[in-house]
């Protein structure tokens, strides 16, 4: 699928309000309605546009730390750690990695006990190491079409 300049507009608009309609969209990017929602149509079909979603304020709910946790899987024990971190509703994200851990984890809590609870729950069967957020530089797809 070849994208085009016409195609990131669009997208740099749906990431910044995805509650556009195809006209106001059509309006923002300078092209008649059916020819935007038809390249709409055609990237969500391509699966370039995967979802739309909300941006949540999680400061505004309590959840004011943030935390990056390195885990080490001991004794063979990954599908526990996976079954245990995709049912932790603190969990904003999970990769597996290379280098000297096996996954990186983000939290997100209200209090730092949780983030002890959360290491106690996983220590039968990995070791962490634990980084707080103090701020953010970059936000994730930030630059992506800019």
């Amino acid at each position: 699928m070849k994208i085009d300049d016409l195609d990131i507009k669009i997208m740099k608009e749906l990431k910044k309000n995805a509650r556009l309609s195809i006209r106001q969209l059509s309006q923002k990017v300078n092209l008649s309605p059916p020819s935007v929602a038809e390249r709409v149509r055609r990237l969500e079909d391509e699966e370039v546009i995967e979802r739309y979603t909300i941006d949540v304020n999680r400061t505004k709910l309590g959840y004011s730390i943030d935390c990056i946790i390195e885990v080490t899987v001991k004794n063979g024990k990954h599908e526990a750690f996976k079954t245990f971190i995709e049912q932790h509703p603190n969990a904003l994200f999970c990769y597996r990695i290379t280098g000297k851990s096996c996954f990186m984890v983000m939290l997100t809590v209200k209090k730092l006990e949780q983030i002890e609870d959360f290491i106690n729950d996983v220590t039968s069967y990995t070791t962490t190491f634990t980084n707080i957020i103090f701020s953010s530089v970059k936000l994730q797809n930030e630059s992506l079409f800019t």
